[in-house]
């Protein structure tokens, strides 16, 4: 019963089959390939978006690091909430690639308000030349706390961004599962909200690695493709990123194992939120669940063969009666017996 992370859930067969394919012959070098043409036209045509320029890269923490550096200048700051991924996950990248700080928001479940927004951005700019100036706004959905932002709240958080004239990008290394939450489309969920650039992830839902970076104003498109090359993420052989990338897309498979990891995550949070001794600290939207229980209940739920991240203290020793987090991520290949063998233990 493995639960850790999506992250170490396996490729999907079909993304196998397409990497074997793309393997035959020979395609030109550094995006120039073929399935990378047929990756733009169907992403474009997926986000209702024709001029949306698509970059791929190997990692989450590039598609985060590379957008917002060509979002942000060196002397700007970026606003996030404390919870963020380019905050908590990614050891300063985005700051390394772009040379900005980052501006913590205060959140609510992970999610940022638009008054804490409107506070944050009002305190930058206040020192001329002495302080850092208004940047892009980085939000994270699903977020790290297992919530999503509906369509709605994502508008609102990009009209106050748009009324200090500041770009809005979207982390969605958990897109899917935050779409199939919500029930919208894709172009709903970024442009149609008002978001600028988006991170589409891939890997934490049934691709071997690969992320695309999707930009709705082709303006800074070459930029992008700069800081790429320049920071080491341009793939010489690009046709293994644009085969996972397309086979992803074809029959909407990306859909598909989406919406399989939130419907794995329905049983476990029906069983945690029945147990007497269990606390869903957040309510759980997609595929993370977080919980807490006394540390006799975690030792129990491991010896019994559940795999997930003690996410606070030793589960091992300490007061039984003590309560630590848990957190549980299922993905597109979460056995129905490994889910009801987890509720069984509990």
């Amino acid at each position: 019963m493995f639960f850790a992370s999506d992250n170490a859930g396996p490729a999907h067969p079909k993304v196998m089959e397409a990497l074997t394919a793309a393997n035959d012959g020979y395609r030109m070098g550094y995006g120039a390939d073929a399935e990378m043409d047929a990756v733009r036209a169907r992403i474009r045509e997926v986000f209702e978006a024709p001029e949306a320029m698509v970059h791929l890269v190997a990692t989450g923490t590039a598609a985060n690091s590379i957008l917002l550096a060509t979002m942000a200048n060196p002397w700007e700051t970026i606003f996030c909430t404390k919870m963020a991924h380019i905050h908590e996950d990614e050891c300063n990248a985005p700051e390394f690639y772009s040379g900005a700080k980052l501006t913590l928001v205060d959140d609510v479940d992970a999610k940022m308000t638009p008054e804490a927004l409107r506070s944050a951005i009002e305190g930058e700019e206040t020192r001329g030349v002495h302080g850092p100036q208004r940047g892009p706004v980085s939000l994270t959905t699903v977020t790290e706390k297992g919530t999503v932002y509906t369509c709605e709240e994502l508008a609102a958080l990009t009209a106050v961004a748009r009324e200090y004239g500041l770009e809005v990008h979207l982390d969605g290394a958990r897109f899917a599962n935050a779409m199939m939450t919500l029930g919208c489309t894709p172009a709903e969920m970024t442009w149609k909200a008002g978001i600028d650039t988006v991170s589409f992830g891939g890997t934490k839902n049934g691709l071997m690695g690969v992320e695309a970076c999707i930009m709705f104003d082709p303006a800074k498109s070459f930029e992008f493709e700069l800081r790429r090359k320049r920071g080491g993420h341009l793939f010489s052989k690009h046709r293994y990123l644009s085969a996972q990338m397309l086979a992803y897309l074809a029959d909407d498979l990306w859909m598909t194992m989406a919406r399989d990891a939130n419907a794995a995550a329905k049983p476990l949070i029906g069983a945690l939120s029945a147990h007497p001794e269990v606390e869903l600290p957040w309510q759980p939207e997609a595929n993370v669940i977080f919980f807490t229980a006394p540390r006799a209940l975690h030792q129990n739920l491991l010896a019994g063969g559940a795999t997930y991240y003690v996410m606070d203290g030793d589960a091992a020793q300490g007061d039984p009666a003590e309560r630590l987090t848990g957190r549980l991520v299922t993905n597109w290949s979460t056995r129905d017996e490994d889910v009801r063998g987890f509720s069984s233990l509990l």
